[in-house]
């Protein structure tokens, strides 16, 4: 296996300058780093790493989900799917008792109460 090459930089004056402005800017942490350009340069890459943003959303979903976070993704699409219908089943029922009380109030109303 052949080792990596480092190639020394011989910096003047103007350039130390130039590259500690260049090296200042800041670089959102989900963004993919290392982008080597084809005469080896590295520069920072503004676009993050697709795999990255999976990830992302996949412990955002992890922590939405009750007990997500011991699931693989399988189980844990699997598993939200379940608890959406649940949730929507919760917002039935509630809209039903919601509408119940309503009612009630309304008779209420009606006979001076």
């Amino acid at each position: 296996m052949d080792k990596p090459q480092f190639q020394t930089l011989n910096l003047t004056t103007a350039s130390r300058q130039k590259h500690r402005r260049r090296s200042r800017r800041k670089v959102p942490a989900t963004c993919n780093v290392k982008k080597i350009h084809r005469n080896g340069a590295v520069f920072a890459s503004e676009e993050p790493d697709e795999k990255e943003v999976v990830e992302r959303k996949i412990r955002a979903l992890q922590s939405i989900v009750p007990g997500g976070e011991s699931l693989g993704v399988d189980q844990l699409f699997e598993q939200t799917a379940e608890y959406i219908m649940n949730l929507q089943h919760q917002v039935k029922a509630m809209r039903a008792l919601s509408s119940f009380f309503e009612s009630l109030d309304k008779e209420k109303s009606e006979c001076g109460g």
